[in-house]
């Protein structure tokens, strides 16, 4: 098995190398790397690896602008030293993830775990991890709109994210619906309200919903391992998340 390392501080670097190839001496290093412009000439000339280990917070930047920019399609083992509101949004979302100073068993336990997982990484199902990840990650500065101004005849209309149920689409236009079921349009799409919105309170549900967590009232399951969702106020449409997401929906609710 073949594996990268993307890590800018040599000390750190050399340790991780060692603590990998201590725990499993199957596994290759290929190459370590230290910064977002190595990886991206690295990832342009050669074949992708079997596993990424990646630290985030680089040189000369995140180290998400390389998966954001470049089609990889290689799981990934995060390793950060952010605080743990950051790391609990890592563990939601991402395949796993190693707080630094890593530990020889936390580091065993995350290969193994990919091990385990290793064909399940399709290629749609890796990019939703990932989209995941990036959308949850609370970036420095990064600020989450709490507030739309709606229209209500002659005058605008303030409706705070608390009073948001869920925003749907439907013949091209995306309407907000508030919790006592009345309903605004908005001049935005469902894209972009899916990075305006804070992805701890909002999910993507599937290509017509975005829901608030308090609006989702029942959840059943359905064929071909989908689930269908009841809402609050009740939607008219059926509402199926897909089997794909499905996973991430539920790690979504468990908080």
């Amino acid at each position: 098995m073949k594996a990268l390392v993307i890590e800018d501080e040599y000390p750190a670097a050399e340790r991780l190398t060692k603590l990998i190839q201590k725990v499993d001496a199957n596994i290759e290093i290929v190459s370590v790397l230290g910064s977002i412009e190595a990886a991206k000439k690295w990832f342009a000339a050669n074949a992708a690896p079997d596993l990424i280990f990646s630290d985030i917070q680089l040189a000369d930047g995140l180290s998400f602008v390389i998966f954001e920019e470049m089609a990889i399609k290689s799981p990934i083992i995060f390793t950060t030293s952010y605080d743990k509101y950051a790391i609990k949004a890592f563990k939601v979302k991402s395949i796993d993830y190693l707080l630094k100073p890593i530990k020889p068993q936390e580091l065993a336990v995350a290969i193994e775990k990919f091990k385990q997982m290793q064909g399940a990484f399709s290629g749609l199902d890796y990019t939703l991890k990932i989209q995941s990840l990036l959308d949850a990650l609370p970036m420095s500065g990064r600020k989450f709109k709490t507030r739309f101004l709606v229209q209500q005849q002659e005058q605008l209309l303030p409706i705070s994210q608390e009073e948001i149920a869920y925003f749907f689409t439907a013949n091209e236009m995306v309407c907000l619906v508030r919790n006592d079921n009345r309903q605004f349009l908005v001049d935005y799409t469902l894209e972009e309200l899916e990075k305006m919105l804070d992805p701890s309170h909002f999910f993507r549900l599937n290509r017509q919903y975005i829901a608030a967590m308090p609006a989702v009232q029942k959840i059943h399951s359905y064929f071909n391992g989908k689930l269908k969702i009841e809402l609050k106020p009740e939607s008219l449409q059926e509402v199926l998340v897909s089997r794909e997401k499905a996973p991430f929906f539920k790690e979504w609710i468990e908080g």
